[in-house]
């Protein structure tokens, strides 16, 4: 017999065995032992036991164990906000944030959070993070893009080679690397993204180019020196001949303080890797693979990179570093520290001054992320609409021969505009990740 119908006939003779007397009883056990292979003692516990009530709907039964304390729709609605206003960040980062996040959230989105659900987001962990995103998480996939480093050979025998760079905690060294906005063809001029990366702090400050020209690289790692809330000390590039060259060298070595300036093995990725996981996270995640080769573009995209979006990620954004690996059989296992936002590294790091943390301190609380996060929504949505405008009429060069005249106005905003932009209030808060393939 089944198990099932072991319960059954169970079931039918429970009334007839609790109605018997004590020698009935015996004679009833022994019969029923006889279909039901089971032990004798256990056999009289099933029989003495109270038949459970029999449920026609499954949903009416109680579920095991604790009740929930997080299906409230409130937490649900913040934690989607949060995880699309910080683009889709894993949940240990973004359990990291929430504390940042919180106090700006009404102000935000004019959505009042209650006492007690603010001490549960407080106390979420990120394992209830991933479980109230797992349904969320299904609908996004990621792309592949191209390469676009050529070797520079010009200066490889005067530039040193650096494979310590990890184990630096002053801040000041970057790591740069290029990131070719080119579509699905290398050929022809398309933008480039100049990114950086504070190896000791996480700090990343992007520029836009126009090409791969020597001259413009420099200018933008000078916008990025300027922009660095700490003093360079030291450049490590790739063997791309866009960052290893005669004007770069000058540069940076023709001062009084020169900082270092080294370089990767060939072909060792993972000498930049910082700067390569950068790559992905803080630029491809943002801009994803379409190509920008209208020259127009570079300005809006430094109008980005320069504002809303390295507040964003600098003051709100935490990354995580390798603190150590450890080899077991054949696997390695490693091991990073607690997710820190840049900023919270910089007011940690004994190297920078009391007057810049408190700078600092102070310029995060004039900070709301959503509204950051917003303008580099809105921003993002206006340079992809640019390009795409570009690829249907490829002969209109100038922004003056352009049908739309809001294109026209805004580039003559940005040129003539003697400050920074500040970021447009107007959108959704709660956008989703941009992949153009």
């Amino acid at each position: 017999m089944t198990k099932q119908s072991n319960k059954e006939y169970i079931n039918q003779m429970r009334p007839r065995y609790r109605a018997a007397g004590k020698k009935e009883q015996t004679e009833l056990l022994d019969e029923m032992l006889k279909i039901c292979t089971m032990h004798r003692k256990y056999l009289i516990r099933v029989l003495n036991r109270k038949p459970r009530p029999v449920h026609s709907d499954a949903a009416q039964k109680k579920k095991s164990g604790r009740p929930k304390q997080y299906d409230a729709p409130e937490i649900l609605a913040f934690v989607l906000c949060v995880w699309h206003a910080s683009n889709q960040a894993c949940s240990k980062r973004l359990k990291s944030i929430v504390h940042l996040w919180l106090p700006k959230y009404q102000e935000a989105t004019g959505i009042a959070l209650s006492l007690v659900h603010q001490v549960l987001i407080v106390r979420m962990s990120h394992s209830t993070i991933d479980r109230l995103l797992g349904d969320e998480r299904k609908k996004y996939r990621v792309g592949k893009g191209r390469t676009t480093t050529k070797p520079g050979t010009l200066l490889k025998k005067r530039i040193p080679i650096k494979t310590n760079q990890w184990d630096e905690d002053r801040p000041g060294f970057l790591e740069v690397d290029t990131v070719g906005h080119c579509g699905t063809s290398t050929a022809g001029m398309f933008a480039y993204t100049l990114n950086s990366v504070d190896i000791a702090s996480g700090w990343v400050e992007p520029r836009a180019v126009w090409g791969k020209g020597e001259l413009g690289v420099v200018q933008a790692v000078t916008d990025i020196e300027n922009a660095l809330p700490f003093r360079l000390r030291g450049v490590d590039v790739d063997n791309g001949s866009e960052v290893l060259n005669h004007h770069m060298e000058k540069y940076l070595t023709g001062r009084k303080r020169p900082p270092e300036y080294t370089r990767s093995r060939e072909y060792k990725k993972n000498d930049n890797a910082h700067i390569e996981g950068r790559n992905w996270t803080h630029i491809r995640e943002y801009l994803g693979y379409q190509r920008f080769d209208n020259p127009d573009v570079v300005l809006f995209m430094n109008d980005l990179y320069a504002n809303e979006y390295s507040l964003l990620v600098n003051f709100f954004l935490p990354s995580v570093k390798l603190q150590e690996k450890e080899r077991i059989g054949s696997k390695i296992i490693k091991h990073h520290d607690k997710p820190t936002t840049p900023c919270d590294r910089l007011l940690a790091s004994r190297y920078i001054p009391k007057e810049k943390k408190q700078w600092l301190t102070q310029r995060r609380r004039s900070l709301n992320p959503f509204t950051l996060q917003r303008g580099v929504h809105q921003k993002i949505k206006r340079i992809l609409r640019l390009c795409s405008l570009h690829s249907r009429h490829p002969n209109l060069q100038s922004p003056e021969q352009r049908p739309t005249p809001d294109h026209q106005r805004k580039n003559n905003e940005v040129r003539n505009s003697p400050v920074r932009i500040s970021p447009t209030p107007a959108g959704d808060i709660t956008p989703k990740k941009i992949h153009s393939q």
